[in-house]
């Protein structure tokens, strides 16, 4: 028999999960939302699952961040001479319901080669004490679904390109620059990743966006939608300790996650 004493934790738990969706966490409209999208689609792909692995996918992407992102782009304060002219003419409106739209689509391809994401994997889980990094399941979650709630966007399915560059960008102090006057501005969350991202260098970064996986591990096919840039892979070498070169593990163009 349930009572209100063990019944308390089952209902909280399921409450929890409601307020955590995607159609719960926007407050635009995703209908009005879906038309508006139209110009989006040029880059971000249909639904938000762009092709060009140098755009992000936004298709699963919390409401909150989203709306944070478009906020900074059409003020001026994030550095991309692409979207701040686009951002430029929307509306709060127009803001919130392009975030509920993009908030409740469906993330597609990207999956990783089970062979070569343990590095990252080691990295998003359990961080590095040596250099100070903490896991990012932290912030962005064990599976990458993000922190809707406190703005930390979900990493799933977001290509490894696009990934790179983002935390290079961070660590010059370069994400978040105001247009007009070139001086660095601030998001909500943006400090905690400039001081994390400085700590990633080689062999480290390369790895970081090799995970999470958008399948569980041990499946590596490789979605036809990623294109053939996905089954190009590179090799670099980086210094260890004792000045000895290694070769780092293949860094696929399209893998799973950021």
């Amino acid at each position: 028999m349930l009572t209100v004493k063990t019944f308390a934790p089952i209902l909280a738990t399921v409450l929890l999960a409601a307020v955590l969706t995607p159609a719960a966490q926007a407050k635009g409209n995703a209908e009005a939302g879906a038309t508006k999208a139209a110009v989006c689609t040029a880059c971000h792909g249909v639904n938000g699952n762009s092709v060009n692995p140098e755009w992000p996918n936004l298709a699963g992407q919390n409401a909150r961040y989203i709306e944070e992102q478009l906020r900074l782009f059409r003020a001026g304060h994030r550095n991309n001479m692409v979207m701040y002219p686009l951002a430029m003419a929307l509306t709060d409106e127009d803001i919130a319901d392009l975030a509920a739209y993009f908030s409740t689509q469906t993330p597609s391809g990207q999956e990783a080669d089970a062979a070569n994401y343990k590095t990252g994997e080691a990295l998003y889980r359990g961080g590095d004490r040596t250099r100070g990094i903490p896991s990012c399941t932290s912030c962005h979650g064990p599976v990458g679904l993000g922190n809707p709630g406190s703005g930390f966007p979900a990493l799933r399915a977001q290509h490894s390109t696009y990934t790179l560059k983002q935390l290079l960008d961070y660590a010059a102090d370069q994400r978040y620059v105001d247009i007009a006057t070139n001086t660095p501005t601030k998001s909500r969350n943006g400090h905690m990743m400039s001081s994390i991202a400085k700590r990633k260098v080689g062999i480290t970064a390369a790895s970081a966006r090799r995970y999470p996986p958008t399948s569980l591990p041990g499946r590596s096919k490789f979605s036809r939608s990623s294109g053939t840039a996905a089954a190009t892979a590179t090799r670099s070498t980086h210094s260890s300790k004792a000045g000895r070169k290694t070769a780092s593990p293949p860094t696929w163009s399209s893998y799973a996650y950021p």
